[in-house]
């Protein structure tokens, strides 16, 4: 078909197994379509010492099912607010020479980020003439005006200099369009499988979990940080009080998980259920299991965890932020509250909870509304192909 060499510096490794799945949902997905991937996610120099020695244990390849991620190192220098512009101009010095030692010139160099993935294989995707493809997936464009030094020039420049820019929702589109060409920003959502999700098999999951037939289960999937709403949660936690509900946390990373368990120890509900590093399989056993998806955030793109609550019929509670209001339909597949708002996340959450069959229904409606928009991931790799093969056709009449 045709041959495309990815970028994707968040990317799952042998350290963080559930690092950036949805990139390599992504790429897997486009492999699975008959797409010649190769994969390169640059690591961190390892120090011999301290809290990063670990990257050392990172193997050169490594093989992610139809495809081969490549994992490369260059300087990753810290603090990150001070050095990121530093740190994505050795991606951009170091990385293209490995390229260029391991593959052949692709037809299509595909930047799982605008940065640094999209400016670090800018140069060789300059000295090959090879068009260049970068993903907004909602941070970057989002936290714009607040970039760490001298970061906001190179976004403009790979925005300016790249072929196509993808963007996950509408509301990210908006935002490309006034920083470059609009007529080359797309929005391209990504998705998930509904096959994934053994719903079939609820109600056996929910007595394993140890979850009584009349509770209803709220669950929360993400970072442990004030971003994905964690103090909102903590408050909403000790302001309320309802009968048959139990929360499941399933999270990775961030500086708030200390403060939730203590929160949810002094709570009404049971701190039974907080995990960290879940295996996929797991996660998709708690989704099926669900009545709810729990999500505050401050900002978003589209966030995978709503299209995995739709494909697993479960309804959504969210913050109105970013390109949610284009997944959740409010009163249909779930409700939406306004950010940081405690008084009505309380408030819709009590109101969602109280009706069993109608949560019920607003979860069933989810799934059909993913099926109907086509947000899965055989449709993310058609919609991708399809632009790739625009400018690959264009490249070849030429």
């Amino acid at each position: 078909m045709y041959s495309i060499i990815a970028g994707a510096i968040n990317h799952p490794d042998p350290l963080n197994p559930y690092r950036g799945l949805f990139n390599h949902r992504s790429l897997r997905s486009l492999s699975e379509a008959g797409t010649d991937v190769s994969v390169v996610s640059p690591r961190p120099h390892a120090p011999p010492v301290g809290p990063y020695a670990e990257f050392a244990s990172i193997p050169k390849t490594e093989s992610w099912g139809p495809y081969i991620a490549h994992y490369p190192r260059f300087w990753y220098l810290l603090p990150k607010r001070l050095l990121y512009a530093v740190s994505g101009r050795s991606y951009a010095k170091r990385i293209p020479r490995y390229v260029e030692r391991t593959f052949e010139v692709p037809d299509v160099i595909h930047a799982c980020h605008i940065y640094p993935d999209g400016y670090g294989l800018l140069p060789y995707a300059r000295r090959h003439d090879v068009p260049l493809f970068v993903v907004s997936h909602g941070k970057l464009l989002n936290d714009f005006d607040t970039l760490p030094p001298g970061v906001a020039k190179k976004v403009e420049s790979t925005l300016e200099a790249a072929t196509g820019v993808f963007c996950v929702s509408d509301a990210l589109q908006q935002k490309a369009k006034q920083l470059t060409d609009p007529r080359k920003v797309r929005t391209v959502p990504i998705g998930a499988d509904p096959a994934s999700f053994p719903v079939d098999t609820r109600e056996q999951i929910r007595r394993e979990l140890g979850i009584a037939p009349e509770t209803t289960l709220v669950l929360f999937v993400g970072q442990f940080t004030d971003r994905k709403g964690i103090p909102e949660i903590c408050e909403l936690l000790r302001r309320t009080e309802i009968d048959n509900i139990e929360f499941a946390f399933i999270g990775h990373g961030g500086t708030q998980r200390e403060k939730l368990q203590k929160a949810l120890e002094s709570s009404a509900y049971s701190a039974e259920h907080l995990y960290t590093g879940v295996s996929s399989e797991t996660l998709q056993r708690w989704y099926a299991a669900a009545d709810l998806l729990l999500l505050p955030s401050h900002a978003e793109g589209r966030p995978t965890v709503i299209y995995e609550a739709m494909a697993s019929e479960t309804a959504v509670l969210a913050s109105a932020v970013g390109g949610v209001p284009e997944q959740v339909d409010d009163g249909i597949t779930g409700a939406l509250v306004p950010p940081g708002d405690v008084d009505a996340l309380v408030e819709t959450l009590e109101s969602t909870v109280a009706d069993h069959e109608a949560l019920a229904r607003m979860g069933r409606r989810g799934l059909d509304r993913l099926q109907s928009e086509g947000w899965t991931w055989a449709d993310h790799a058609d919609r991708v192909q399809e632009i790739h093969m625009e400018v690959v056709h264009d490249r070849k009449q030429e």
